[in-house]
């Protein structure tokens, strides 16, 4: 793929500008392009993965910003080449067309998130686990023709999920798993992994004062010229589009929303979302959304679903014993909308759609 064909920095962007994207509780308000000593603003805005990848820099000048924001884009869709589980002939697709034999050899990228899977598959006892892909597809599947999965085929997709059945030697950076028809989905992982990659190659170019964002996922480097940090506000899942009542000051740090604003299904009067429990092999019910906070993409991603299938109070304990990393829950009850903090979210300030960062 060519990206960089047609590449161009966005205009007429306001001094609130209000980034759109697929899951709640964040949007970002920005300030106004800056000229000057300090860098010009510029916005990207390329489809990868599934979703809307946008990189918010600032840099010298546009011919500098388009050669760091091209080379970013050009990782990502190297890693959706790899990560894909749509490709049939994605490095993922191709190790899983060899599952139930001998252990595979794969690149770097690819080890490295299915490792931090597996960590954060044994952190949870498996309520996040990548194994889950014959369920997922099942579920796709339901949620375009709105009908509940045909539970033998639901039972036999279920024996094939298991994280102990994926092998990994560091040593030799092989990769087996041990069941014939074993399926990897890493959608709950890897626009993490692919951000902090954009992130880091806009920081090669010497541009460290950037934002990228894929979806839920965004990562955050250094605070735009003049600033403490990126503003990043809360939307009230109770009102979706509504006013933000809450923001947050971020830089040098990773931020992940799951939930199911956008990606669920209602079937016979129930609210499926597209977070899949890999235990059960179900979807979750009901609306609701989970915020982690941490260093990096990699750590925060697959932690969103962690704490949605545990719930505020399993959930946010697991969250409460990881350094550097906390959360927010948000979900609708029959009182109303709640709200569960880790012990070390950052406290929230008030404001309105005039607030910069």
């Amino acid at each position: 793929m060519n990206v960089s064909r047609g590449l161009r920095p966005e205009k007429g962007l306001t001094s609130a500008l209000r980034l759109a994207f697929f899951l709640f509780p964040f949007s970002f308000f920005l300030p106004p392009a800056a000229a000057g000593p300090a860098g010009t603003r510029f916005t990207f805005t390329e489809p990868h993965m599934g979703t809307r990848f946008r990189i918010i820099l600032y840099a010298p000048d546009e011919a500098a910003a388009k050669e760091a924001a091209r080379d970013a884009f050009t990782r990502i869709a190297e890693l959706d080449g790899i990560m894909s589980d749509y490709r049939p002939a994605s490095e993922l697709m191709r190790l899983c067309q060899k599952a139930g034999g001998q252990p595979v050899r794969v690149g770097e990228d690819l080890f490295v998130v299915l490792s931090r899977a597996q960590e954060v598959s044994r952190l949870s006892a498996g309520a996040f686990d990548v194994t889950v892909g014959p369920v997922v597809r099942l579920w796709r599947r339901a949620r375009k023709t709105q009908q509940l999965p045909d539970p033998e085929k639901l039972a036999r997709a279920r024996a094939l999920v298991g994280y102990r059945n994926v092998h990994l030697d560091a040593r030799a950076r092989t990769v087996q798993l041990v069941k014939p028809d074993m399926l990897l989905d890493l959608g709950g992982i890897a626009k993490g992994y692919a951000a902090d990659a954009a992130l880091a190659v806009l920081k090669r170019h010497g541009i460290a004062q950037a934002l990228v964002a894929a979806g839920g996922d965004i990562a955050l480097g250094a605070a735009p010229p003049g600033k403490e940090g990126w503003t990043v506000a809360i939307a009230p899942l109770g009102e979706p589009g509504g006013k933000p009542k809450r923001y947050l000051l971020l830089h040098d740090a990773a931020v992940s929303t799951s939930g199911d604003a956008e990606q669920h299904v209602e079937i016979d009067g129930k609210r499926y979302s597209h977070i899949i429990d890999p235990r059960t092999g179900m979807a979750l019910v009901g609306r609701a959304s989970v915020t982690v906070l941490g260093p990096n993409g990699l750590t925060v991603d697959p932690l969103t679903k962690v704490v949605s299938v545990l719930g505020p109070q399993r959930g946010l304990r697991i969250i409460d014993g990881l350094q550097g990393v906390s959360a927010l829950v948000v979900r609708q009850a029959d009182k109303g909308v709640q709200t569960f903090a880790s012990k070390r979210f950052p406290k929230t300030r008030n404001g309105d759609s005039n607030t910069k960062p």
